[in-house]
């Protein structure tokens, strides 16, 4: 076996710059692995812009009047009406006031009104025969009244004895009392006559109630019986048909928290989506605050009553809306992203300068040009009081801070501003400890030490 010869002058050369590599590769590896793992900032960037401030909820569409038709009489459906395309009644029909919806069996109902037209019949007869009762009557009182005063004229003697004289009194009082019963009997069979047209004019509605009508002009939103099905008319109405006056006046009615509900007012304007049109807005109005507040599980919720046009007719009844009241609105304006502002380093991750100028400002007594307030604090300029916060903005591998006055939000973005701040400022707003570290990079056959938590070595 031959061993390649490293005689002659360019084979030397080689060796030796090999060998220099080497060298070096071993001394960049050992200055890597002295040094501890870096952080990794995440940032964001200072935009410009329009900012609406807003208050989000979700709500339904609803019919601005509702009409819920019900039954009066307890019955069989056994028919239904045509709408105005002449089609039976169903889900969406277009119907105009007094157009019949449904039939209820009537089969009852006729005879009833066949019963009560026979009593009204037989209380009419019975006035009849009460009038000629009384009209005899009269004529017998007469007749005994005559008598009476001719009896008194006489009075007991030869020509009239005591008991003629009795029995001619007796008979014109007993006439006067029949007469009397006679009116009574002709006023009752009068009141059985009214009595009688009552019961037929119940037994006619009651008839006239198994066909069931539209109150309104509308559309059927909600059809909640079939043919065939037996509806019972008790202390409620049972719901048939649920009609819908107009559906170009439409509403959101729109559950807002108590704690936003300071914030709605009438005749705010308000943006909101369905998601039968996902890339579509549509605007509207705040139109009512209702009062009557509701409790859900320790919520309290107010109904906002939002108004809007729907003359197109695309919007239909009981969409889920995702609404948006606007309460505020800045346009051109500084923005950060709200993680921007409530982010907060680690000591050791502050710049050293400031850090130093932070200590010699402390020191004479006074807050030097980089204390700045911290985030959420207030400061009082006249009768207004402003909100300040604190950028942090990356140097190097540590970060400064920047103080901003806080502006109004959306909940995602928050307008900022400040001298120092300007569009395209990058400010951190996360950080991200490196895994590299002098254990990582050192040599594979170099003895490990133990670590504490925070990376430091172990005594």
């Amino acid at each position: 076996m031959k061993f390649p010869s490293f005689s002659g002058k360019w084979p030397w050369r080689l060796v030796l710059a090999v060998f220099l590599v080497v060298v070096l590769a071993t001394l960049l590896w050992f200055w890597r692995g002295g040094q501890t793992g870096g952080t990794a900032f995440r940032v964001a960037v200072v935009t410009k812009g329009d900012l609406e401030v807003t208050v989000s909820a979700t709500g339904t569409v609803q019919p601005e009047e509702l009409v819920d038709v019900g039954a009066q009489v307890a019955g069989k459906i056994v028919a239904f009406g045509q709408d105005v395309d002449g089609k039976p009644i169903d889900y969406g029909s277009a119907v105009k006031a007094g157009m019949v919806l449904a039939r209820i069996d009537d089969a009852i109902y006729s005879a009833e009104v066949s019963q009560a037209t026979a009593q009204l019949a037989q209380s009419r007869a019975n006035v009849q025969r009460a009038q000629a009762d009384l009209g005899q009557l009269k004529a017998k009182l007469y007749q005994t009244e005559n008598d009476w005063l001719r009896a008194k004229q006489l009075g007991p003697s030869e020509a009239l004895s005591q008991s003629d004289f009795d029995a001619a009194k007796s008979a014109y009082e007993v006439a006067r009392a029949n007469l009397s019963v006679g009116e009574a009997a002709l006023r009752q069979a009068k009141e059985a006559v009214a009595q009688a047209e009552a019961s037929l004019r119940k037994a006619r509605q009651n008839l006239d109630y198994t066909t069931i009508r539209s109150p309104v002009d509308g559309v059927i939103i909600d059809r909640r019986v079939n043919i065939g099905q037996t509806v019972v008319a008790s202390l409620n109405a049972p719901s048939l048909f649920l009609i819908a006056k107009d559906l170009k006046r439409l509403q959101i009615w729109v559950p807002v928290n108590e704690a936003d509900i300071g914030n709605i007012r009438v005749g705010q304007p308000v943006a909101f989506t369905v998601d039968a049109f996902p890339r579509e807005t549509f605007t509207g109005q705040v139109g009512k605050i209702r009062l009557n507040a509701t409790m859900t599980q320790n919520v309290v919720t107010y109904t906002v009553e939002v108004t809007f046009d729907n003359s197109d007719g695309r919007l239909i009844p009981y969409l889920t809306a995702n609404v948006r009241f606007l309460l505020d609105t800045r346009h051109d304006v500084l923005q950060v992203p709200n993680a921007a502002l409530r982010w907060r380093p680690q000591p050791e991750q502050i710049s050293p300068a400031w850090r130093e100028g932070k200590k010699k400002a402390s020191s004479g007594g006074q807050h030097g040009a980089m204390a700045s307030p911290g985030a959420g604090t207030t400061a009082s300029e006249g009768k207004k009081a402003r909100e300040f916060g604190t950028l942090w903005v990356p140097e190097g591998n540590f970060v400064r801070p920047v103080p901003v006055q806080i502006g109004v939000s959306d909940g995602t973005m928050t307008e900022v501003q400040g001298k120092d701040i300007v569009a395209g400022l990058k400010v951190v707003v996360a950080a991200e400890q490196g895994e590299a570290s002098s254990e990582a990079a050192s040599s594979p056959f170099t003895p490990k030490l133990f670590r504490d938590k925070k990376g430091r070595p172990a005594h």
